[in-house]
């Protein structure tokens, strides 16, 4: 589905990366803890969160993460938006649950991303 397509499909409003309007969001994650998101995935996925503070971009930069969704009315700062245009990255803002994002979103073919592989690490031998 298109960056365009999941604004519209979630009453969304594109905060940053209207020149991406055709960028294929085909996976996701919703998480507010960062350290779920971190422990997450590889692949190039969406996040969806409620989370605004400055790490969320971070984060984002440190996995490829190709756009961020910010559900429940929250306003990214300034700051933020700033950080995010000059990653590249698209926001979108909804007023929208988290849980009604991504069934929103679920109902238009954007799927789960694929978890990294469980550690072994402490496991007994």
């Amino acid at each position: 589905m298109r960056l365009e397509d999941v604004a519209r499909s979630i009453d969304g409003e594109i905060v940053v990366g209207q020149e991406q309007l055709d960028l294929i969001v085909d996976r996701a994650f919703a998480a507010d803890l960062l350290s779920d998101v971190l422990a997450l995935t590889e692949e190039r996925t969406a996040l969806i969160t409620g989370m605004t503070n400055p790490q969320v971009m971070r984060v984002a930069e440190i996995l490829n993460i190709i756009a961020v969704v910010f559900v429940r009315g929250k306003t990214p700062p300034s700051a933020l938006i700033e950080y995010a245009e000059r990653l590249g990255i698209p926001i979108v803002t909804t007023k929208k649950t988290m849980f009604e994002t991504c069934g929103l979103m679920f109902a238009e073919g954007v799927r789960a991303c694929r978890s990294k592989a469980v550690s072994d690490i402490g496991a007994p031998a």
